[in-house]
Order: C-alpha cells, then sequence, then structure tokens
C-alpha cells in the first residue's frame, strides 16, 4: 500500500497515545529497512531538559567541520519534518510517505508505537541521504528508549529533573538510573549534571550498562566539572545555554580526531546557531519551550537577565502530567499578565480546567504577582495577548510554541 504525506501523518499521529519500552520492536523494522542504524557512527544525547539544544549545537559543530550530518530530535513544534534534518534539510514529504508505506505490515504486525516508527524512519533518511555521521536525541528516558538501538561514538547526559515520573520513577535517582542506561563499553560517556549525588548514580549506573553489554567491558565516564561552562561566542539566550554550550563542547571534544572540530569551528557554529522555540525571539513575540519545573526555573531567569520589553503578556497551556502549579508560581515572578488555555494539539492531554479554576481561586496558594485570567478558547486567548503592548510571552510546551507559530503562519 502506497501513501500520501498526509495518510501516512493520519496513520502515525494516533500511535503518539502509546509509548512501549524496549528495542525489540524498533529493532525489527530497522532490520526490514536493512539496519541503517549501523552503517553511519552517531551520537547519542539523553536528559531532561537541554538534550535538543546540545543536539543542534554538537551537529551545528559537526556541519562546520565539514561533515554530513543527520539530526533525530523530538518533538517538533509545526511540522513532523523538523525531526528529521540531514545537512541543515528536513526529511521529504515523499520520504515520510514512502518509508512509511514500506513499514506498514511491520507497524501493524509488531503494533510499533510513533516513536518507534520515527525512529526507523530517521536511520532509514539518513542512510538514504548519504548521512556521515548521525546525532540523535533521546526521546523518553534512556535505557529503553527506540534510540538506544546504536553503539554511539559518545553518549552524553545534560542534566537531571524530574519529569514523566510516570514513567521513569518518582525520584531524580531513579531517572538518573533509566537515563544512564545509554551509556555503552568503550565508549565515552559525558556527564553534564551537576549535582554530586546524581553524578555518582550516573557513574553507578553507567558501569552496570556496560557490564549488561559486556562483562569484559569498560566504562569510559567523563564528568564535566560543575562550574565549567562555555566561554565563547554563543547565539543562544539565556544563562542555561551556555552550560548546554559545554556539554556540546564535552561531547564533540570526546569524539575520535577525524571527527572532532576545532576550537574555531565550534566557536563559528554555536556563534549562529539557532533552536526554533528556546527564548526564540520574533519581534514582540517571545516563543520557549519550556514544559517542566526546571525547564520554567531556566526561562525565568533569563527573562530576568533579558529584561524583555514590558508589560510581559504570557499565553501558557501546560500539559496535565506536569507540575504546573510549581510552574505557574514561578512564571508570576517575571509577568504582568498571564493567560491560561489550552493548546488545540494538546486538547487531550492538557490540564484539567476544572482543577485549574480552582486552584485560581485557591486562598492558600502563593499570593499572586501577576494577573491571571483562564481563556480555554485558544484563538480568544491569543487575541487577549495580543491586544496589549509590550512582549508577547508563549510558554507552557512544545505543543503551545508550536500551534501559535502555526495560528500565526510562522515557520520554526
Amino acid at each position: 500500500m502506497s501513501l500520501t504525506y498526509d495518510e501516512a501523518l493520519d496513520f502515525l499521529f494516533p500511535r503518539t497515545t502509546t509509548i512501549k519500552f524496549g528495542l525489540a520492536t524498533t529493532r525489527v523494522l530497522l532490520k526490514s529497512l536493512g539496519n541503517p542504524h549501523q552503517v553511519m557512527p552517531s551520537i547519542h544525547v539523553g536528559g531532561t531538559n537541554g538534550k535538543g539544544s546540545v543536539c543542534t549545537l554538537v551537529a551545528a559543530a559537526l556541519r562546520e567541520a565539514g561533515w554530513k550530518v543527520g539530526l533525530y530530535t523530538s518533538p517538533h513544534l509545526v511540522s513532523f519534518q523538523e525531526r528529521i534534518v540531514v545537512g541543515g534539510v528536513p526529511i521529504s514529504e515523499e520520504a515520510v510517505a514512502m518509508w512509511t508505506s514500506r513499514l506498514l505490515s511491520k507497524i501493524l504486525e509488531r503494533k510499533a508505537t510513533f516513536f518507534e516508527t520515527s525512529t526507523a524512519l530517521a536511520f532509514a533518511d539518513f542512510a538514504a541521504r548519504g548521512a556521515e555521521i548521525a546525532v540523535v536525541e533521546v526521546g523518553l528516558g534512556g535505557r529503553l528508549d527506540s534510540t538506544n538501538v546504536v553503539h554511539p561514538l559518545v553518549s552524553g547526559i545534560t542534566k537531571i529533573e524530574r519529569d514523566h515520573m510516570k514513567y521513569l520513577g518518582d525520584s531524580l535517582e531513579l531517572i538518573a538510573c533509566e537515563k544512564a542506561g545509554i551509556a555503552k563499553p568503550g565508549v565515552p560517556f559525558v556527564v553534564g549534571e551537576r549535582n554530586p549525588a546524581l553524578v555518582e548514580v550516573l557513574r553507578r549506573e553507567a558501569k552496570r550498562a556496560v557490564r549488561r553489554a559486556d562483562p569484559r567491558g569498560t566504562a569510559d565516564i567523563r564528568v564535566l566539572p560543575p562550574d565549567y561552562e562555555w566561554c565563547g561566542p554563543l547565539s543562544l539566550a539565556g544563562p542555561h545555554q551556555r552550560r548546554n554550550a559545554a556539554v556540546a563542547q564535552g561531547i564533540l571534544a570526546a569524539l575520535p580526531s577525524p571527527y572532532r572540530p576545532t576550537q574555531e569551528q565550534m566557536e563559528q557554529a554555536f556563534g549562529l546557531v539557532r533552536v526554533p522555540g528556546r527564548l526564540d525571539r520574533r519581534g514582540r513575540w517571545l516563543f520557549d519551550v519550556a514544559h517542566n519545573p526546571d525547564g520554567m526555573r531556566s526561562l525565568v531567569a533569563a527573562l530576568m537577565a533579558i529584561r524583555p520589553a514590558r508589560p510581559v503578556h504570557a499565553l501558557v497551556s501546560i500539559l496535565g502530567d506536569k507540575d504546573w502549579p510549581e510552574m505557574l508560581v514561578q512564571l508570576d515572578q517575571v509577568i504582568d499578565r498571564g493567560f491560561l488555555t489550552i493548546a488545540p494539539t494538546a486538547a487531550a492531554r492538557g490540564w484539567d480546567i476544572k482543577w485549574l479554576r480552582r486552584w485560581l481561586r485557591d486562598p492558600s496558594r502563593p499570593p499572586p504577582r501577576a494577573e491571571w485570567t483562564l481563556i480555554p478558547d485558544f484563538h480568544e486567548a491569543m487575541a487577549r495577548v495580543q491586544a496589549g503592548a509590550g512582549t508577547m510571552l508563549v510558554t507552557g510546551s512544545f505543543h503551545t510554541v508550536g500551534d501559535v507559530m502555526t495560528a500565526l503562519g510562522m515557520e520554526p
């Protein structure tokens, strides 16, 4: 059966509601395509926050060094094609349709999830377009994430924070255990986490992961100094991006010499790189995909540093499984007015409006500094934000940022 691009997406997107851990199905899909993930070297990056920025920085430096780079990140903002990029060019609609059609019977047979399928599509497209090295972002966790089929040149962890606790565990230690599962025998494992206790968990679990893969294997663990930050040119705004750039630098420095960019190439790439949706200023609009408490802390710190034009009017929609009360309390420090709504593409996973309304009325919550208004209708909320002067901030999830960009006709 041959699908069109739209038919392929209509087939794939309903599968986003299923999360399945394990590598078996991904391996079956890849084997049916000739194991494209084995024909090129790769770099594997996990962590709670920052991994998308780190992957983009690493890919940019490799491109500056002359390599044709495949970049696989998630989620997307506006188009599925953003997830799979080779040499700076997203996967074509025709390729998405072709690879999905080719995998259709296996997807149905194995009941493959959206992410298992998109991972197979990514490696197929990388190989077809002649990618010389792949930079791969972990989707969820690490040990049992679909992307853990790779045996990379380097793997790295950005930081450990609370997120996806339903799947990864209800403590930072348990989350770290899952994320350390991307460590491989003899492969440099770069750690950007600063908390000494979590660093020790990552060390221990990385060694365990190596021993599971090869009882005689060695673990090459490289922990970045907690106070180290990138000091060179950096186009990404926000204090937290200095640490992300340092992690990217650490990963690049751990590469074998043929792939390792020079300092000058890193500076050139880091000074020009762009990551959509991360303190992404477009005129009066300011987009940031902060989607958990740690991400919101980083956004708040960045807003305090960059001091956007006042008043700051925020359009906010957060997924229901996040710790959104803590996120709103943090955001309250730096905005003047907040409009709470439901992003259309997140309607099935959005926060509960009744619960949110009760929370806003709760006299025991921290006294708000900003004025908050609940407007469930997304387009009405957008109109209210646009009616004000100053800065229009959009945050709370990838869905929120992507839906506003789509409504405004903006490219990511």
